[in-house]
């Protein structure tokens, strides 16, 4: 594969629906880095190392000097949002980062400005939008590519990409308007109300050909119609539900469980939340849109059917409340009941004291940057690989999920070394051992 890819020239635009607490960390925290004052930690892309080859050939290079990426000097943003704040009015609201680092670069977070959002009430009710676009789901959709191409004409872009940093939408499930992109376009034309405004969005990028990654659990791409239409204009797409905090946790100590096969009788997670993210869940329909995200990562791992004896009768319970006075500072609690050898019982306690968004901001850079490069690659449709940033991975129909962590990374490196011409790695390292089989030969 290696020269197939485009390379990473001129200027990338990044567009976020929702500029949030999320997404107003993103950027603040890039512009930071831009100027040497902070450090990209938690980006597999600007701090991550990628093996190559032989163990003893000591090649270890840096994902964004072996990968071509662009760079974050190459970068611009901007999005839409539901309040008229600028990034610095809203990422002070947002009270994630400390005011003196905000004002460091306070003069590039003034200057972008949220576009009018596509929104409907019914999809996040406890959202008192102020700042919206009018029209059918048709006209709002030609809103939203009429924004895209503006914003990339107005800032001289090569490229755009689309990352979903929205509110959770109410759970519905896919129905007959979702299945074909001609039933879906008929659907716009008729305002349909199935058709959610994260779809909007989604939509409208991939029609452009932009690539498009979705932050949150909601339904969104993980549609037949929305596939269909990326794999029409040779398209990436990526979902569903940055994995942080609490579900981030399950997915690193739940692989290691599953690998000493101990088993597991019951896996209680709770949460207090109070961002944004945290009002919006406060509905009974949001929150089970995020419940049945977070509910399938750990059956995804354990593989109940396979093992019956282990993990058969598992009670996983989730838990999310609204709590003001914590803000973006998400504390989550979680009780493990296990047992280990002649079936004697242990028990494992996790308080996770995280900030929400410091945990998403790097996941949304990195999906950023590699969307673009899978477009420049000519990769169209689920890319599965980028499954390690998300908890409710897409897949193609008929396949269950990868939810291990260490899996899913070890999918992802090998999709780059792929790309670039680089041998797999499948660490079986036998032929550092010849001599294991000397008697036999």
């Amino acid at each position: 594969m290696k020269g197939k890819i485009s390379p990473a020239e001129g200027k990338l635009g990044i567009l976020i629906p929702g500029l949030g607490a999320v997404a107003t960390t993103l950027i603040a925290g890039v512009e930071a880095v831009k100027k040497g004052i902070s450090q990209p930690i938690g980006s597999l892309t600007q701090m991550g190392h990628i093996r190559l080859g032989k163990r003893t050939e000591n090649r270890n290079p840096k994902i964004n000097e072996f990968a071509p990426l662009a760079q974050l000097n190459d970068i611009v943003f901007g999005g839409w949002d539901v309040y008229t704040d600028n990034v610095y009015e809203s990422a002070m609201n947002a009270k994630v980062l400390e005011t003196s680092l905000l004002n460091a670069v306070k003069t590039e977070l003034e200057a972008i400005v949220p576009m009018t959002a596509a929104f409907d009430r019914n999809y996040a009710k406890n959202l008192t939008a102020t700042h919206v676009k009018t029209g059918t789901r048709y006209e709002l959709a030609q809103q939203v590519m009429e924004d895209i191409t503006n914003f990339k004409e107005k800032n001289g872009l090569d490229r755009v990409v689309l990352v979903w940093c929205g509110s959770t939408e109410i759970y519905y499930e896919a129905s007959a308007i979702h299945q074909s992109l001609a039933a879906f376009e008929q659907a716009l034309k008729d305002d349909d109300h199935l058709i959610a405004p994260s779809m909007i969005y989604a939509y409208a990028a991939l029609k452009l050909g932009v690539p498009f990654s979705n932050g949150a659990p909601n339904l969104t791409v993980d549609i037949p119609a929305l596939i269909e239409l990326s794999k029409l204009t040779k398209t990436p797409i990526a979902g569903k539900d940055f994995k942080t905090g609490q579900t981030l946790m399950k997915t690193v100590l739940a692989p290691g469980l599953a690998a000493r096969s101990l088993g597991v009788h019951g896996w209680f997670s709770t949460n207090i939340l109070g961002n944004r993210d945290g009002l919006v869940l406060d509905d009974p329909d949001n929150f089970k849109t995020k419940e049945v995200s977070k509910l399938g990562v750990l059956e995804d791992i354990f593989k109940p059917e396979d093992n019956p004896e282990l993990y058969g009768n598992i009670y996983h319970k989730i838990r999310i409340n609204y709590y003001p006075p914590h803000g973006d500072n998400k504390e989550s609690w979680d009780n493990i009941d296990i047992f280990g050898w002649l079936g004697y019982k242990m028990q494992i306690k996790i308080n996770f004291l995280c900030r929400d968004s410091i945990l998403a901001a790097p996941i949304a850079l990195d999906l950023a940057l590699f969307s673009d490069m899978a477009k420049r690659a000519g990769m169209s449709g689920i890319q599965e690989w980028l499954s390690f940033y998300l908890k409710s991975p897409q897949t193609a129909e008929g396949l269950h999920p990868e939810n291990d962590i260490f899996k899913q990374l070890i999918k992802l490196e090998n999709t780059l070394r792929y790309l670039m011409g680089e041998d797999l790695i499948t660490h079986l390292g036998l032929d550092y051992y010849d001599d294991m089989f000397a008697d036999q030969a």
